[in-house]
């Protein structure tokens, strides 16, 4: 969706990716449900706190939806096993690769696990696909690419490895007409 800035705590780090609006609006005109899932330890280091996480999510949110795009919902994981905000210094079931957050998304929403799709750019995107049950798709933007070349270019989990989110958005949806 957007650059890697690592620890992302206001919107003025927030970069698009150019092809991210159209491929959210081709999932919700198929009938998706779009789930952002996002491990924000920089909370849990004290770089930024949850509000400043919320409110990021809430603007991006509205950055979509005025370009005819949404995404369902926002769910992150603020833990971090060496945080120094104590009570968030824990092995969560939150934290990616665990399934905490989709597992999450999947009863609000009644979302079939097995019938879903986990896209990300990190082997704990992939692992977090495996856990709940669901396909993962590797994009090569962000850390995919060096994912993809640790691998070999052959990547444990990975339905398909794609360029970017529109492309893997056009595998997806060329998948499920077939």
């Amino acid at each position: 969706m957007i650059h890697d800035v690592g620890y992302l705590g206001r919107r003025e780090g927030v970069k698009w990716f150019p092809w991210t609006v159209d491929a959210i609006r081709l999932l919700n005109r198929a009938g998706f449900l779009v789930c952002v899932t996002t491990n924000q330890s920089g909370v849990g280091l004290g770089h930024y706190d949850e509000d400043a996480v919320r409110s990021l999510h809430a603007w991006m949110h509205e950055q979509l939806r005025a370009a005819g795009a949404h995404v369902d919902g926002w769910y992150y994981c603020p833990h971090h096993p060496e945080a120094r905000v104590e009570a968030l210094r824990q092995a969560c079931v939150c934290r990616k690769p665990a399934p905490g957050m989709i597992r999450q998304a999947s009863r609000e929403f009644s979302i079939d696990l097995g019938r879903s799709y986990v896209i990300g750019d990190k082997m704990a995107d992939l692992g977090l696909a495996a856990q709940a049950g669901a396909e993962g798709i590797l994009v090569t933007t962000g850390d995919g690419e060096n994912v993809v070349r640790a691998h070999a270019g052959i990547v444990p989990d990975a339905a398909h490895i794609a360029a970017n989110l529109m492309e893997a958005t056009s595998w997806l949806l060329g998948r499920i007409r077939s």
